[in-house]
């Protein structure tokens, strides 16, 4: 498929747009390793929330729900649905107490929480686990993503795609900083946005489709059903009661990190204010589950009608390469109906989110690789500028092993299902340690470590032909990883009593978990009621889930659904509005 001379008109202005920010923000970022990781801790919470949603909105994303929804239909997606109840514990239990540490990176966390060589060796572990090891295969399956799109759409081998997409993404990571990458997101998800929407469009007018009419009319009611069939405990148990029960708050995934982490951290730690921290939060998880998902939903079972089976996939386009034919192939092959101009705009918004994506995990992996083990360990009291240039240093190696790795994958869901192996068992851990004081260095290391090694060797045992339900293999994860941590927790040396009372004075958490330590400070009250988080988290579920599945009943032709929830949506709304003002003067 040829793009018009319209078309790469529209992606180098998209780019040229994109890049302004970055070129005008680089003598800024350069000034000090606080302005090019935190944006000098001065950014507003509509700009730290725009800039979450657009980092989650990648190229991978569209790829992943058609993945889902062409194997396991609409309700397949609450393999990552359910982890909006881990966003709003972050929202409001965990975005005040990060933004309070007043640090560059949340490995800094360690050191204020825990004491002794243990701290200092679980934060070079984790800055090596995460912004090498896990960071790597985040970024890898991210090119994949956009391989397979460009090579239905361009015809680019993946060698071709990889280089190109190196040189944009390190240009633009290495330059700006997180000032840059925070205004260019805000400028990328309005393209992304604008290109998914048209996408939807254009895929219902296909004559195999006939508008939404036609799709509710030809697509089996089970297929568009946004839950699954509860009776049929095969299909219900993996994606509905798993994720529910078990991975939202078992399970480390970026973006969804149970109390927060990764980028997510990044941009609280960014925020000029708590209540900046919070209502960004808040923001990300309302749009990343009730605004986006049903533009690339609507394609999905589109392109079911389209190219029913994978192999119409590959007769459509020979000039696919048949290795990476898949289901997830369905999102990029269904872009190829979009007429001049509109694909231009189609392409560009790819563009963006891919950018996006990389750029953050570029800059996110770089500020612990540099600031949390090379500054920390190897070089420190060196000056500002040698850091800044360490890390567009950094940067660039970071991008080189991610194309590297990106070779060794093979699709959006079996990335996804690694990436969910790779954390299970972990998230209790981090849920815990801001409310427990018991929970130690070494419980973190043998969490990380333990999760990481069982991970691997599933996904070996896999490609050997010896598969398991991904359900099965992440309960065995989380149980093994988690007997691991909490025996290290209760046997290993306890953290010392000093540090846990500066931490105390510094973060002041909620709850019966730091009561003596409270009763050493003298009683000092914690700064949050844990009655108020638990029913904004409550409310903020409801506010979001009654919003996605409202949008879904009016497209699909239910309006008496559409209707309660559009009143659970209006009463859960209510109460935010009425709580929020509450929670922002406890700051």
């Amino acid at each position: 498929m040829q793009l018009t001379t319209l078309d790469w008109a529209i992606v180098a202005a998209s780019l040229l747009v994109s890049f302004a920010p970055a070129v005008y923000l680089a003598r800024r970022a350069g000034v000090s390793t606080t302005e090019f990781f935190t944006s000098g801790r001065a950014a507003p919470w509509w700009l730290i929330g725009v800039s979450m949603v657009a980092t989650t909105f990648s190229t991978d994303t569209p790829n992943l729900v058609s993945n889902l929804v062409r194997e396991g239909g609409v309700s397949a997606n609450w393999v990552w649905w359910a982890f909006l109840l881990t966003g709003m514990t972050t929202v409001f239990f965990y975005a005040k107490l990060w933004r309070r540490l007043g640090v560059v990176t949340d490995l800094e966390f360690y050191e204020l929480r825990y004491s002794g060589p243990a701290a200092r060796w679980v934060r070079g572990f984790r800055a090596i686990y995460l912004g090498v090891l896990f960071n790597v295969v985040i970024m890898a399956a991210v090119n994949l993503a956009a391989a397979k799109i460009a090579n239905v759409l361009l015809g680019w081998p993946m060698w071709e795609t990889l280089l190109i997409c190196s040189v944009i993404n390190v240009g633009f990571a290495a330059t700006s900083g997180l000032w840059g990458v925070l205004v260019t997101d805000l400028i990328q998800f309005g393209v992304a946005m604008t290109g998914s929407v048209a996408a939807a469009v254009y895929a219902l007018r296909r004559p195999e489709v006939g508008g939404l009419d036609g799709l509710i009319a030809k697509i089996p009611a089970e297929t568009v059903a946004m839950l699954p069939d509860l009776g049929n405990w095969s299909v219900a148990v993996p994606i509905f009661i798993v994720p529910l029960a078990v991975q939202w708050w078992s399970t480390w995934y970026p973006g969804s990190e149970p109390g927060g982490g990764s980028y997510i951290a990044q941009r609280m730690l960014a925020a000029r204010s708590e209540r900046d921290a919070l209502s960004g939060t808040l923001f990300f998880n309302v749009a990343h589950y009730a605004l986006r998902p049903w533009p690339w939903l609507i394609v999905a079972l589109c392109s079911m009608l389209v190219f029913p089976e994978v192999a119409d996939i590959g007769r459509a386009l020979p000039h696919v390469d048949p290795a990476l034919l898949g289901n997830d192939m369905a999102y990029p092959a269904m872009l190829t109906f979009l007429p001049a101009g509109v694909l231009g705009l189609m392409v560009a918004g790819l563009l963006s989110a891919y950018v996006s994506t990389i750029s953050t995990h570029l800059n996110w992996g770089t500020s612990y690789l540099v600031h949390d083990f090379y500054r920390r360990f190897l070089k420190p009291g060196e000056s500002e500028a040698h850091y800044v240039l360490t890390g567009r240093i950094v940067t660039a190696l970071l991008m080189v092993l991610a194309a590297l790795v990106t070779l060794v994958l093979e699709s959006a869901r079996g990335s996804f299902n690694l990436l969910l192996s790779i954390g299970a068992g972990t998230g209790l851990l981090y849920l815990l340690r801001w409310f427990w004081w018991r929970v130690n260095a070494w419980s973190e290391i043998a969490a990380m470590a333990s999760s990481f090694v069982l991970a691997l060797v599933i996904f070996v045992a896999e490609r050997q032909g010896m598969n398991w339900p991904s359900h099965i293999t992440l309960i065995a994860t989380v149980v093994f990883t988690t007997a691991v941590w909490m025996t290290v927790a209760f046997r290993g040396t306890p953290t010392d009593p000093e540090t846990l009372r500066k931490f105390y004075r510094l973060a002041r958490p909620a709850g019966p978990g730091w009561a003596a330590v409270r009763a050493q400070c003298g009683a000092l009250a914690p700064m949050d009621r844990l009655n108020d988080a638990f029913l904004g988290w409550a409310a903020g579920c409801t506010f979001v889930y009654s919003a996605l599945f409202g949008t879904g009943h009016l497209l699909l032709g239910h309006p008496a659904s559409a209707l309660v929830s559009a009143l659970i949506f209006l009463s859960s709304g209510a109460v935010l509005w009425r709580l929020l003002p509450r929670l922002w003067k406890t700051s």
